[in-house]
């Protein structure tokens, strides 16, 4: 899916009106670029860490001065469901990082920002999160309306103006985007809300896939699509919310041998997917299998400040932290997948390399058209700039990306999100308010409550153990969970995922000091405090972390 994309120019405002805007319309993306280096005292080119796919979590000290063990490390690294096949379970045991890593490099977390937090009023971060640096004050999308003709990457092209189902639509067209927004389990650590951000995931699948065998749009159509690629994601049946006529389909989804009509989605061998996107298929003219997205399949997750109401129900924020992208450039099967992760794992790994120590991994591409991962995806994105706005990340900050989106255990074709789906929708005001705790499996344990169980092992609700709030919430004043405040998660995940607007406010206020330094690649910070007495500053070769019972 090629298309025409244009570069947005961030800081128009400063341009001298309509001459201004010509003059940067016809200038080069070179000297766009460079002013964007000057400005943030930034590098688009050069990189300084080629490790920065390892993230600042993975310098965890998993054990207390007094000997008390935490285990964070098997939310990431576990036993995969093919077709990942990267198993990274070890790296629970061992720092397992190259030689360039061995000193970490993520310098702001080790930094007080007390007095930076100080200087900043409830009031002045309140009216900073709620403004907002993606739409104009015409409801445009600046990113798309300000901007280069010789730009290859992708510019934001969705309103955030969804129907009940999460259909985004252009507001002044009334058209379908084609993206779809969609609720989910956040993963556990430092993607839950109380650690310091809001965040959405939308999808969008590939125009086929919203046609029927006319060719026409269909609403309908590209609905059940969504759900048939559900079951294919999750390799299981998918209940619906609504019930779908077969015959009017022409498709036994619910796999009875008739077709009458049915709210189930069975999961199979040969399970087609309906409309343009179903002739493709039958036809052998569109991929897929069990575990994979399709080609040209595009999500894009929008990373935000902690917004709250009058009653301490916590939302996203108008104003953006990140627009990350990703798109699937090519498709490979499962059998392509386990071919190169092998030749990846010779080339990488210490117990196959002629060297003893885990080598850098690269990843093609730059900061325009994104850096291409082992399973055929692109990433890129926009970060905000020292004044708010929105930028291009630069390559450095691009390999930060990949640790979370390339071999790692925990992904299913490269993402998080789509397999811990649970409903169709933007979020509503409710924000995660009165959602029952999501299930996970473990060879080794069976199926357990999964937020509970991160509890459990990790005694704290984030990998550095800097979150003062959940730690007095849920434990005790000897380390142990407290069994009332389980019960209440069970039923209710708001009661840990929410921080108090206390906390939400001091948290803005902290990621407000990377935003005006402009040090996203020295890491992004989880606490006011500096983080020496949980996090490494430096690590001996393959040390070991203290952890002897692997979770898989």
């Amino acid at each position: 899916m090629k298309k025409s994309l244009f570069l947005f120019v961030a800081f128009i405002g400063a341009c001298g009106g309509r001459g201004g805007l010509l003059a940067l319309m016809e200038a080069s993306k070179d000297s766009f670029i460079k002013e964007l280096e000057q400005k943030n005292n930034i590098s688009y080119t050069k990189v300084d860490n080629f490790g920065a796919y390892i993230p600042p979590q993975c310098y965890t000290k998993t054990l207390d001065a007094d000997g008390t063990l935490h285990h964070p490390c098997y939310a990431c690294h576990i036993q995969p469901k093919p077709p990942n096949f990267w198993n990274d379970t070890e790296l629970q045991e061992a720092y397992s990082f190259p030689e360039s890593m061995l000193v970490n490099p993520y310098k702001n977390l080790f930094i007080d920002k007390s007095e930076f937090v100080k200087s900043i009023s409830d009031q002045e971060i309140i009216k900073y999160i709620r403004t907002s640096n993606y739409f104009d004050k015409d409801g445009e999308i600046k990113l798309k309306k300000i901007m280069l003709k010789d730009w290859k990457g992708y510019v934001p092209d969705c309103y955030f103006n969804f129907d009940q189902d999460g259909f985004d639509k252009n507001p002044k067209t009334g058209e379908y985007t084609g993206w779809v927004a969609y609720r989910y389990y956040p993963f556990p650590g430092t993607f839950w809300p109380t650690n310091g951000s809001t965040d959405d995931v939308i999808l969008r699948l590939p125009q086929v896939f919203r046609q029927d065998k006319q060719g026409n749009f269909s609403k309908e159509i590209y609905k059940l699509n969504i759900s048939i690629l559900e079951a294919y994601i999750k390799q299981k049946d998918v209940k619906l919310d609504y019930t779908v006529d077969e015959k009017k389909v022409g498709q036994d989804l619910n796999d009875d041998g008739t077709l009458s009509t049915t709210d189930t989605i069975k999961f199979r061998t040969g399970l087609t997917f309906v409309g343009k996107a179903g002739e493709l298929q039958t036809q052998g003219k569109l991929q897929i299998e069990p575990g994979l997205f399709p080609a040209g399949t595009e999500f894009l997750h929008t990373v935000r400040y902690i917004d709250f109401d009058e009653n301490g129900n916590i939302r996203p924020s108008a104003r953006i932290k990140e627009v990350r992208y990703s798109y699937k450039e090519e498709f490979y099967t499962s059998g392509e997948i386990k071919y190169m992760m092998d030749q990846k794992l010779k080339e990488t790994h210490p117990s196959f390399s002629v060297d003893p120590s885990p080598q850098l991994e690269g990843f093609p591409g730059d900061y325009e058209k994104g850096l291409k991962n082992l399973f055929g995806w692109r990433y890129l994105g926009y970060i905000e700039d020292k004044e708010g706005k929105l930028r291009p990340q630069t390559t450095q900050e691009l390999i930060s990306c990949m640790g979370c989106h390339d071999t790692i255990g925990a992904t299913t074709d490269s993402n998080f999100s789509f397999v811990r789906k649970y409903a169709f929708g933007y979020w509503d005001k409710n924000y995660l308010k009165g959602v029952p705790e999501p299930k996970a499996y473990y060879k080794k344990f069976g199926e357990v409550d999964e937020y509970t169980f991160y509890l459990l092992n990790n005694k704290s609700g984030n990998e550095f153990r800097s979150n003062d709030e959940v730690i007095k919430k849920f434990f005790d004043a000897n380390g142990n969970l407290r069994k009332d405040m389980a019960e209440l998660l069970h039923r209710d995940i708001s009661v840990l995922l929410y921080p108090s607007k206390e906390r939400a406010l001091l948290l803005n206020k902290v990621y407000l000091w990377v935003v005006k330094n402009q040090t996203y690649r020295y890491g992004s910070v989880f606490d006011i405090k500096s983080l020496e007495n949980t996090v490494h500053k430096e690590v001996k070769p393959r040390q070991e972390t203290g952890i002897k019972e692997l979770i898989y």
